[in-house]
């Protein structure tokens, strides 16, 4: 028995006897990410063990490896054949994992154009709250029949089952690449974007802060130094460009190192054509116009605010914002990291957790305070 299969093993008894007593866990990888979504709660369930790149297929554009992998492994490894995760998740840390990155469902710039997490993940290994050892999925492109239950994981920021494994479709380094800047207020911004993303250009990454609106092009060398031609701006040295989409993606660009760390950093989900939200402090804009960051310690009006545009608005990270409504019956208001969904969808939440979590033993609180 190999020392991953002998991991696996205590892992799925320490479930099993966490769901007879009544003990929560906490899923836990390399503790990257422990900032997002709800108060931690339970007792650490460390997926360290569960480590190594078990299958990689360059030609197939398939990589499989147990959860607990190192982020930075996997990158590498796909970088010596030149291919990477197109959705370029965020780090936050170096000890982020791969089932780390997966469970909390993140995608950097380069996201918006060629797919969030959900979009690549082709099949999963996991382990239930009853400490059943689960596959779903498989490793070639088309392996789904019936629910795609695997690509529930992604985002689900470990409320249904430990991962111990993943599958993921891979994609190939762009030939060429380049970033454009332009000098555009947020308003003007938001429709070049738009307008832009309806044309034929190899699009990879925009955002805009500061009266500066940034967009990155990748593909084939004629599409891109079509592209700069056509769309004019001033084109950042190579260097210069990586660095500032790394600070994007990472969160260490000026713009978040600037902000007030005793206010939320709140994201806003908004359909990308919405115009600028009139609620004051800076804002960054990614994704064409679809996310937005500012500091925020009124998160019930941003999320108001947001309704009323399309979208929503969620805590990312930071001091818990508490809402501004009046208590009910003198009871202050629970700390929420996502707002609530709508009944029907509620309700098919926890009719997941239920099949999935019927002791309730993972990560009590972690998506929904009541889940």
């Amino acid at each position: 028995m190999t020392a991953a299969h002998a991991f696996l093993d205590d892992l799925s008894a320490r479930v099993r006897a966490a769901a007879a007593a009544g003990t929560p866990l906490r899923i836990r990888g390399g503790g990257s990410k422990d900032f997002y979504g709800g108060a931690l709660a339970g007792e650490p369930l460390d997926t360290g063990g569960l480590a190594g790149i078990v299958d990689y297929e360059p030609t197939e554009l398939v990589l499989t490896a147990r959860a607990g992998t190192p982020l930075a492994e996997v990158e590498a490894a796909l970088a010596e054949r030149g291919q990477m995760l197109a959705f370029e998740p965020p780090h936050f840390g170096p000890g982020a994992t791969l089932g780390g990155a997966v469970a909390c469902g993140l995608g950097g710039p380069r996201a918006a154009y060629a797919g969030r997490p959900r979009d690549f993940v082709l099949g999963v290994r996991m382990v239930d709250g009853r400490g059943r050892p689960l596959r779903f999925g498989g490793t070639v492109m088309k392996n789904v029949a019936g629910y795609d239950v695997s690509r529930l994981m992604a985002g689900a920021v470990g409320v249904l089952g430990v991962l111990t494994e993943v599958s993921l479709k891979v994609l190939p380094v762009a030939r060429a690449e380049a970033t454009l800047a332009f000098d555009f207020d947020q308003a003007a911004a938001l429709d070049a974007v738009n307008r832009w993303g309806g044309q034929p250009l190899p699009l990879s990454g925009s955002a805009w802060r500061d009266g500066r609106l940034w967009l990155r092009l990748s593909g084939a060398e004629a599409a891109v130094d079509a592209a700069v031609r056509g769309l004019g701006g001033k084109r950042l040295d190579a260097d210069d460009a990586r660095a500032f989409w790394q600070g994007l993606r990472e969160q260490t660009d000026d713009w978040f190192a600037w902000r007030d760390p005793s206010l939320p950093l709140l994201r806003v989900a908004l359909p990308s054509t919405a115009p600028p939200l009139a609620l004051g402090g800076d804002t960054l804009v990614e994704w064409g116009g679809a996310q937005r960051w500012l500091a925020s310690d009124d998160l019930a009006a941003v999320q108001a605010a947001a309704k009323a545009a399309g979208g929503h608005a969620m805590r990312f990270r930071g001091p818990q914002a508490q809402d501004r409504a009046p208590p009910r019956d003198g009871a202050p208001q629970p700390r929420r990291f996502l707002e609530a969904p709508d009944p029907l969808r509620l309700r098919l939440h926890r009719r997941l957790k239920q099949v999935f979590d019927p002791h309730g033993v993972f990560n009590p609180g972690r998506l929904y305070p009541d889940l």
